[in-house]
């Protein structure tokens, strides 16, 4: 058995939002827009070496991407994307992205030469989810995600604290499990090749300045 480590795919707070979407409350999903930065110019790291696949889109702007196909629970049909690239270090430390569903838009920026901070909002055409910490999620506290829903009676806002955890220890704990059960996986391979197709999409329409078809 083989998985990539989207601990994301694992955390009780995607899987609510999962659910929550799901469950029809926000309505349709229509778009979902996301950030995810950090700061880090040391010319070691392997985030700077573009030999190893540095860069903000592989190293973080995957869970952007990750996360948009998820919640739409579908595959983009086209992408657009926009790149500024360290002259030094020759990886991209700014990506930008437009994500084109058969139901809606994900818009996501990541970066590694930028202010630390990351979140994620999800909006349906009746109410939307705003994740707090969406990627980076916190081991010595609850998690929380905000849940606002329009209704003939007005308008509804609802915090959900998710109980403290690890993901990874989650991830393992739930990879050993199907080893040891005879189990698929929770993420399967087949999942993180789709997720590259897209990003290699990202790739090409940065380098053509056009938008990438994925159909």
């Amino acid at each position: 058995l083989i998985e990539e480590a989207f601990m994301v795919r694992t955390h009780p707070q995607w899987l609510q939002a999962l659910a929550i979407v799901r469950s029809g409350r926000i309505g349709p999903v229509r778009s979902v827009v996301g950030h995810f930065s950090y700061f880090n110019d040391a010319p070691e790291n392997v985030r700077n070496v573009r030999e190893y696949g540095g860069g903000a889109l592989l190293d973080i702007g995957c869970y952007l991407v990750n996360t948009a196909r998820m919640m739409f629970q579908d595959e983009p049909r086209r992408v657009c994307a926009l790149i500024d690239e360290d002259p030094v270090f020759g990886v991209d430390r700014l990506s930008s992205m437009l994500l084109d569903f058969p139901g809606g838009h994900a818009i996501g920026t990541c970066a590694t030469q930028m202010a630390a901070g990351q979140g994620v909002t999800i909006a349906g055409t009746t109410g939307r989810i705003e994740i707090e910490i969406p990627f980076n999620a916190p081991v010595d506290r609850p998690s929380r995600m905000f849940v606002e829903v329009r209704t003939d009676a007005g308008v509804t806002r609802e915090a959900i604290e998710i109980d403290m955890c690890d993901q990874y220890t989650i991830q393992g704990d739930l990879f050993s499990h199907a080893v040891r059960h005879g189990l698929s996986v929770p993420y399967p391979l087949e999942d993180s090749i789709k997720n590259l197709r897209v990003i290699d999409a990202l790739f090409a329409s940065a380098r053509t300045g056009g938008h990438s078809s994925l159909a």
